[in-house]
């Protein structure tokens, strides 16, 4: 059997990428039309959109645990589930962190913007959704190669190394969420 050619690979990441990121874009679009953020109200209120992604955070975290689980235990068919379902929820993160900055950053007032708490903590948020694009542009690549049979019991590493990646942007949105709860009472 000939291997197929990287470029096959490259074409199909590219199409993943682009498919996931203009759904996660359109998605976002569509919350702030179905639900448009308030340009008036306390700078250091935080949309409760925060909290619904942090749980597609985690659930993305889970997914990806179980894949790990099931491409050691050889078993194929739930390893590319998981992976799918840890790209929707990724996607789904994207999504909905882009609709609460947008809320954030409109309710935030340009001339406290240098000294205001919640400035900081959109930076920080900002930082880290650009962080998190770049994990989930790491699972599609990690996706279209399992889809090509590139991972088994004997060989998983990428998928291993990108659950820590993950998991670690997962930390430091647990560590931002606490500045954002200190910055709420402090500010």
């Amino acid at each position: 059997m000939v291997p197929e050619p990287r470029s096959r690979y490259a074409v199909r990441f590219f199409l993943l990428s682009i498919v996931l990121l203009v759904v996660a874009v359109g998605l976002a679009l569509a919350l702030l039309q179905l639900f448009p953020p308030v340009a008036t109200g306390p700078s250091n209120r935080f949309s409760p959109a925060f909290s619904i992604s942090t749980w597609l955070l985690f659930i993305g975290s889970e997914c990806l645990f179980r894949a790990i689980e099931s491409v050691r235990r050889e078993r194929q068919y739930p390893f590319r589930r998981w992976l799918v379902l840890a790209l929707a929820s990724g996607t789904l993160f994207v999504a909905v962190q882009t609709y609460a900055l947008t809320s954030l950053i409109r309710r935030h007032s340009i001339d406290d913007a240098s000294t205001d708490a919640a400035g900081f903590v959109a930076v920080i948020t900002v930082l880290h959704a650009m962080h998190f694009t770049v994990a989930l542009l790491f699972l599609s690549y990690i996706t279209v190669q399992a889809f090509s049979d590139r991972y088994d019991h004997e060989y998983y590493w990428g998928v291993t190394i990108c659950a820590w990646f993950w998991h670690a942007l997962g930390i430091v949105w647990v560590a931002i969420l606490i500045v954002m709860m200190i910055a709420r009472f402090y500010s």
